[in-house]
């Protein structure tokens, strides 16, 4: 559902005001004196989400514990003076008694307020507590813009651990007051059990915190929901979504480990329709997060996000159009060396080829030139685009085609940004190097796990000649250290209003800044 409100400029606001009314745990609970005094109101059950936010408005997200309306203010202030009040929308079983909407003509470079409360539905005199949450629009000016990113959550594992402080990559991402996170997808691991005890190497025991549906691997709708909810479960996460839009993609985990159409279910699955976990999956990823609905394909994951004159985000989806994992050595292109697919790749070339910001980050949920095998015991198959040294080959076409592209059409300051391998990189692509050489040069970043096992590092193809400019990895005989070894990542990327220049900086949940870099925009 979409809303418009006016631009009206209102006060200044207190951010300290702010969050005492939005901790960490409560989630900006307030309590009003006109609610009803029904003992059994409906709960907001996994706090508030914002989400694909640009210059004038931004979808907004809640989830209630029964059939419900949800009532939505919106403000300019932290008063809520002057709050327009929307018109409700329904929370129905159909959706798990989620729902979201999207506000419209909001001004730019302002914070926004919403508030959201449930109605009951079989008592309408009975509502929700309210629950507070905030987002600042996109700048229509060159202003500063600050983002983070990283992907992995929840994975081999390693789920909330009250002990070890929970998720605390998002606390310290939250400490940043970043204007949104591009969650480079593996949202969840549905195909990953969490245990309610880990014995770790040194005898040490992780204990998480576990529900019943999280006990097993996920294959029914509301188990895929479930995996979802789990997450929402810690306080860290929710106090970030409370504050901090989420640009999120998806990625294989979301539904089942390295997910292609040639997928091997393992045991575990009672269901063996691959296609039928996929449609759950995606219903419930949809469902879950406040992503903008696409008209011409309901569901789709890749769109544009522009977040001002500096800033476009191309969000990709390479999942839903790749061909079937398998050798990756195809000598010509076609269905079995599909990556993005046709259709999103001349969706990209057009959306690049239009873009007028100053940076064009690719938000790639796979990287570009680490090989990921789809057996990796027996370093078989390919995962990703890399499979080995040498000319394009396989999916490597499609990036060598849209490399190419960039280059002749003129496109200027791209940057990809991704997670996925559970390590933290920089790479830096050179044609001098590369086997495969109709490209500008250009970087590309690593970040992640934001909360799950760390792994790495991972060996590199040389078709693209990357570089690599730094690497924090656990190496030989370290894999799948838990989070409280420490070796969680995210990245921080900061644009600079005056000049346009982006500086990217490579942090650990501990928010070290290992490595950073400031690059230069050329001239468009």
């Amino acid at each position: 559902m979409r809303f418009r409100i006016s631009r009206n400029r209102l006060p200044g606001i207190s951010r300290r005001h702010f969050l005492a009314t939005a901790g960490a745990g409560a989630i900006g609970v307030i309590a009003t004196p006109y609610l009803s005094r029904a003992a059994d109101r409906p709960v907001i059950t996994s706090g508030v989400q914002s989400g694909d936010v640009g210059a004038d408005g931004g979808m907004v997200w809640a989830r209630a514990d029964r059939p419900s309306q949800m009532l939505v203010e919106v403000a300019t202030n932290e008063s809520f003076a002057n709050a327009r009040a929307l018109p409700p929308i329904a929370a129905l079983p159909e959706s798990d008694f989620t729902a979201k909407m999207l506000l419209e003509n909001l001004p730019a470079r302002q914070e926004i307020f919403y508030r959201i409360r449930f109605r009951d539905l079989a008592h309408t005199s009975v509502e929700s507590e309210p629950v507070v949450g905030r987002f600042r629009t996109a700048p229509s000016d060159r202003r500063d813009i600050s983002f983070v990113w990283g992907g992995d959550v929840a994975g081999q594992g390693w789920g909330i651990n009250p002990d070890d402080g929970g998720m605390l990559t998002f606390a310290t991402m939250r400490k940043h007051r970043p204007d949104f996170l591009l969650h480079s997808g593996d949202t969840i691991y549905a195909d990953g059990p969490i245990k309610s005890e880990v014995t770790l190497p040194d005898g040490k025991v992780w204990k998480n915190v576990t529900t019943p549906e999280k006990s097993k691997v996920a294959e029914t709708l509301d188990e895929f929901r479930a995996a979802h909810k789990y997450n929402f479960m810690d306080e860290h996460l929710r106090a970030f979504n409370a504050e901090v839009p989420i640009f999120v993609q998806w990625d294989d985990h979301e539904v089942v480990n390295n997910w292609s159409s040639s997928k091997e279910l393992p045991a575990a699955y009672e269901e063996r329709n691959l296609a039928l976990l996929a449609a759950r999956s995606a219903r419930a990823f949809h469902e879950m997060y406040p992503i903008r609905a696409s008209i011409t394909e309901p569901g789709r994951v890749y769109r544009t996000l522009r977040y001002g004159p500096h800033l476009d985000v191309f969000m990709l989806d390479e999942r839903s159009y790749r061909g079937p994992n398998g050798a990756n050595q195809e000598t010509a292109y076609g269905p079995a060396s599909f990556f993005l697919g046709p259709a999103q790749l001349a969706w990209l070339k057009r959306e690049l080829l239009n873009s007028r910001a100053t940076w064009k980050v690719i938000a790639s949920d796979m990287p570009l030139s680490i090989i990921v095998y789809d057996d990796a015991r027996n370093k078989m198959g390919s995962e990703a685009v890399a499979q080995s040294d040498g000319p394009p080959r396989g999916r490597e076409f499609e990036i060598a085609d849209l490399l190419r592209f960039i280059k002749t059409s003129g496109v200027v300051n791209t940057v990809w940004l991704t997670a996925d391998v559970h390590y933290a990189a920089a790479h830096y692509y050179n044609p001098d190097k590369a086997h495969f050489q109709e490209f500008d040069p250009f970087w590309e970043f690593v970040a992640g796990p934001l909360h799950a096992g760390s792994f790495g590092p991972n060996d590199l193809d040389n078709t693209f000649g990357p570089e690599v400019k730094f690497i924090k990895a656990p190496g030989p005989g370290k894999q799948n250290l838990p989070p409280s070894a420490g070796m969680q990542f995210f990245g921080h990327v900061r644009i600079d209003g005056g000049s346009g220049q982006m500086t990217v900086t490579l942090r650990d949940r501990a928010d070290v800044a290992l490595w950073s870099t400031t690059l230069d925009p050329k001239p468009a």
